[in-house]
């Protein structure tokens, strides 16, 4: 089912294409760093060890990618991909400087060149959001991995708790949007950035969505710094 209201992907990757030279700088700042112990988290929950196979879908400039490849070791591999090319240009570097050797790849989430159960683990940080049919998307996760290995999903959601909340809320609506800008310049993708999370199904509505796929034996989220962002786990048949 596809979700009302659909992004469209031309836009996206234009926006994505016109906002990554400045992509880290951005994220490091409007997190404030933390967005990199999600990333770890994530990892660690994905149960990714020593010779492993990892797919990291819509991987940007290659955060996830790097942190799956520390945990699977030389013995592992892990490929990184992004429907937006120019989000894919600094990965390589990042990744030969940590003297990780990952393979950076374009492919569209909705459409993965790669066979059937080819992969332990797949994931997805930030980028759910941004596929027109996110079910369709969770769809060819599940169809790469193997059976009994996990689908691990890392994305922005709604603030429940009563102080905490209007706080972050104002914190993304008002002062995200224009520090996004004067960072990168695009001012414009923030404003997405803030729009697309705030309505971009979260918790039990999320996993509603991974169900629909009938691909997954179990699905749970984990909420993190409060509900600002959550982890999401499916386990393919």
């Amino acid at each position: 089912m596809q979700q009302k209201h659909s992004p469209n992907p031309e836009v996206i990757r234009s926006m994505f294409s016109k906002v990554a030279a400045n992509y880290d700088k951005g994220n490091d700042i409007l997190s404030m760093g933390v967005h990199h112990l999600w990333r770890k988290k994530l990892v660690k929950m994905s149960g990714a060890h020593a010779g492993q196979s990892v797919l990291d879908c819509a991987t940007g400039t290659g955060d996830l990618a790097i942190e799956f490849k520390k945990a699977v070791g030389a013995q592992g591999a892990v490929i990184g991909t992004d429907f937006c090319a120019e989000m894919l240009i600094p990965a390589p570097a990042k990744a030969a400087a940590k003297g990780l050797e990952i393979r950076f790849e374009q492919a569209d989430v909705t459409q993965l060149q790669y066979a059937d159960k080819s992969f332990d683990i797949s994931s997805i940080s930030f980028g759910i959001r941004n596929v027109g049919d996110p079910v369709k998307g969770l769809k060819e996760m599940a169809r790469v991995t193997k059976s009994g290995g996990h689908v691990m999903v890392l994305e922005f959601g709604q603030v429940q708790f009563p102080v905490f909340g209007p706080l972050y809320n104002f914190y993304s609506e008002k002062i995200l949007p224009k520090l996004g800008g004067l960072v990168t310049g695009q001012g414009e993708a923030y404003e997405y950035l803030q729009k697309s999370s705030a309505a971009f199904p979260c918790r039990e509505e999320f996993l509603s969505l991974m169900k629909q796929t009938g691909d997954f034996s179990d699905v749970t989220y984990t909420s993190l710094t409060g509900g600002i962002a959550y982890i999401y786990t499916g386990r393919v048949r």
